[in-house]
């Protein structure tokens, strides 16, 4: 690859796709999902990364981000970074600015995969030879024979996570049914359950004193109540995670004080340079971290990470990388992802005429 390979053009375009039924968590409800999607091109190559964000993220990179990174080396993207995090500081890191960063932060990992001719799993650092996912879905939407159905097509996976907190957490006995009819489907296999930030601290401690052997428990206050977050991870068995709505590396310390399992979203956080540093900064307090969302775009910077616990395979996304993007990993056996390291960059390439008629900008 030539030294002095620029990267030249930064394109964008939003796709908002309906869910295949109404979906919702103890928060929030919705029918569809947008994803942005990004090329960057040098030296011949193209780079492919993607957020799942409003189309604002979109216009944001159009406007702020492609100026800032046009011309510089391809091959330096934390320095790129560097000068899309400074190019928003008026804007605002945290939120939109931080999605439109990270997904051409990952255009950018896969661009310099690609010139080089590796796989990005082994430009990084392989650390696993798999990665292993949990089945993420149980939408408080869902009645009771969608839900089992659900848990049903995961059992191969071993571990499956529902919503829970429904409505601000002021239907705690569905809450409670929904657990217990999740746990006689699963049998011995790993439980999780995630709230959304809707319980109280106390309210989430009471609860998961009924809680039929839960491993895990997302969320069971909002992730910026950090005293609340530490006295539910000092009073329950399972064990307690958030960070999937942090935007920088403050946020993920702070946060690191507070949980037993540390989240980290690629398509949130900053890209993968930030996932690197994220993960580091976990491995310093002796915590794991699980990777939210996206399962594709997060496969590559998983199998580099040696204190990941998981990666989560959550039906919506599952469902638009499978429809969009050709080479996407099969789930294989116990419920893992194995890159193809003879593929040259993350693998995988935008359809973009399947997604057509899903655009909504750009």
């Amino acid at each position: 690859m030539p030294p002095s390979a620029e990267i030249g053009a930064v394109e964008w375009s939003a796709y908002k796709v309906p869910t295949d039924g109404p979906e919702g968590d103890g928060t929030l409800a919705w029918d569809a999902t947008t994803i942005v999607v990004v090329h960057v091109h040098a030296a011949g190559a193209t780079g492919l990364g993607w957020t799942y964000a409003p189309a604002a993220a979109g216009h944001l990179i159009g406007e702020m981000l492609a100026p800032a990174i046009r011309g510089r080396p391809a091959l330096d993207v934390p320095a790129a970074n560097e000068a899309m995090v400074r190019a928003v500081r008026n804007a605002g890191r945290a939120g939109v600015a931080a999605t439109a960063i990270s997904a051409v932060d990952v255009a950018l990992w896969d661009l310099k995969a690609r010139i080089l001719g590796v796989r990005l799993a082994r430009l990084l650092g392989v650390a696993r030879d798999s990665v292993p996912v949990y089945a993420s879905g149980g939408f408080t939407t869902w009645d009771d024979d969608r839900l089992t159905r659900w848990l049903t097509e995961s059992l191969d996976i071993g571990r499956a996570k529902i919503k829970i907190g429904e409505s601000w957490g002021t239907r705690e006995r569905r809450d409670l049914d929904r657990i217990a009819l999740a746990r006689r489907v699963l049998g011995g296999r790993e439980l999780y359950v995630d709230a959304n930030g809707g319980y109280s601290a106390a309210q989430a401690i009471r609860l998961a004193a009924e809680f039929p052997g839960v491993r895990w428990f997302e969320e069971p206050v909002s992730s910026d109540d950090l005293d609340g977050l530490r006295r539910v991870r000092d009073a329950v068995s399972a064990d307690v995670t958030a960070g999937e709505y942090g935007y920088d590396l403050p946020c993920f310390d702070r946060l690191a004080g507070v949980v037993d399992c540390l989240q980290a979203d690629v398509s949130r956080c900053g890209g993968i340079t930030d996932w690197l540093r994220v993960c580091a900064l976990a491995a310093t307090r002796q915590l794991e971290v699980s990777g939210h969302c996206a399962p594709a775009l997060h496969l590559d910077a998983a199998a580099a990470t040696p204190n990941l616990r998981h990666l989560e395979y959550f039906h919506d996304h599952v469902r638009i990388e499978s429809r969009f993007f050709d080479g996407v990993t099969p789930l294989g056996p116990g419920g893992t992802l194995t890159p193809d390291l003879a593929a040259p960059g993350h693998g995988l390439t935008f359809k973009a005429a399947d997604a057509e008629p899903f655009r909504v900008a750009g």
